[in-house]
């Protein structure tokens, strides 16, 4: 089992975290319209509309990482900042991530093109408690930069609250890492680089942030 060493904020505490589950949010967007009117525009160029939404891809555990540098098979692939919802032992932490996707596999199916890509995340989290309690989660900012650029800022009043995610997941055994969707793209296409910064930063707690760097693995 995969084993992340993470940090909580401003208390010096340490978890071994040894997820059973990993499950990739999509299509979370609060605004149900905008969400529509975005799968109508990936289905125009060939991109299978969800199952359901919003949608839940589950994928390997062993697909999250904390390290600096993460390998690609492809380069057609990008990141995206996310809310990460954590339950450790039976407590709950909000961190950061990237939901990294090989974009051109994304026509074959949504599911393959996340399982094709490591999930970054970032290593210091923020206590939540027992129950998933965020009460400023609207005013939560969130941004990412591609290779130095802007490339995504908003607050997360854009998405479902992770209560609510958990809530139409269901049932989830065991300690888990829940990616709980992203904002829009500043440019509205996406960006293929190789440095990557993501950023959260929660109204009167702390600054979570996570960069890493993509390389082509060479099959």
């Amino acid at each position: 089992m995969n084993t992340i060493a993470l940090h909580v904020a401003g208390t010096g505490e340490e978890l071994a975290f040894a997820p059973a589950r990993l499950v990739v949010a999509g299509y979370t967007g609060s605004d149900e319209a905008a969400v529509e009117e975005h799968i109508a525009e990936l289905a125009a160029i060939g991109v299978p509309r969800p199952e359901s939404v919003p949608a839940f891809y589950r994928l390997e555990p062993e697909l999250l990482t904390t390290e600096p540098v993460v390998g690609v098979s492809a380069p057609g692939t990008s990141g995206e900042v996310e809310p990460v919802l954590i339950r450790h032992q039976g407590r709950y932490f909000l961190g950061v991530g990237s939901d990294h996707t090989d974009r051109d596999l994304e026509r074959d199916g949504v599911a393959l093109s996340k399982a094709a890509c490591p999930k970054p995340l970032g290593e210091v989290v923020a206590e939540l408690g027992t129950e998933v309690s965020i009460p400023d989660w609207d005013h939560v900012v969130a941004d990412s930069s591609v290779d130095g650029c802007p490339y995504q800022k908003g607050e997360l009043a854009a998405l479902r609250h992770p209560a609510e995610l958990l809530e139409r997941l269901g049932p989830v055994d065991g300690d888990f890492a829940l990616y709980c969707g992203t904002l829009p793209l500043l440019g509205g296409e996406f960006t293929y680089g190789a440095y990557w910064r993501v950023h959260l930063e929660l109204p009167g707690g702390p600054t979570l942030t996570h960069a890493y760097e993509t390389k082509q693995r060479s099959e």
